[in-house]
């Protein structure tokens, strides 16, 4: 084994420990959110809201442990594999700013246009920019996306997602 060799072999990936640490900060903010539910016990649900959230902050901090233990020992992430990425590509700036352009639409209109409208906007957006090039099937699809998805919400959920301009539509 050459001096390199060793070297590369001992030398550890250190900005895994700030994953290790974002990890950690995140599970205790859960547990701490978590602390501050009130003990809400009824005959369906004799627990409350509070195990849930304790529960997955608990596993957020043990795995924040166990990933900074095995970078200590020298653990790295494998290189993707996947046989339709390259990895040695640059990143698609345009397809990114298109999405993101889609998920603020998304935000600024959900309220006064209703979910309908703006998740019809985010799907057919999010479509075009990842290449998509069938504008009015898209358009048609995402229409039917959002209102399944409103449907589902309101019947199936119990939650009411904004209407907008379509109130008392339906």
């Amino acid at each position: 084994m050459t001096a390199a060799e060793a070297q590369a072999e001992t030398r550890r990936d250190k900005a895994q420990y700030g994953v290790c640490a974002v990890l950690a900060v995140v599970g205790g903010l859960v547990i701490a959110d978590a602390a501050r539910l009130p003990h809400i016990a009824t005959s369906n649900d004799p627990i409350g809201p509070k195990p849930v959230p304790i529960v997955l902050g608990v596993l957020l901090l043990l795995i924040a442990v166990l990933y900074a233990v095995d970078v200590a020992r020298g653990g790295t992430g494998a290189a993707e594999e996947g046989e339709d990425v390259d990895v040695t590509s640059a990143v698609d700036w345009r397809t990114v700013l298109l999405l993101i352009g889609a998920f603020v639409l998304n935000l600024a209109t959900i309220e006064p246009l209703g979910w309908v409208i703006s998740g019809s906007l985010l799907f057919w957006g999010s479509a075009y920019a990842l290449g998509n090039r069938h504008y009015v099937r898209n358009l048609v699809i995402a229409v039917a996306l959002s209102l399944i998805t409103f449907y589902a919400f309101a019947i199936g959920l119990g939650i009411n997602l904004p209407a907008g301009v379509l109130q008392g539509i339906l």
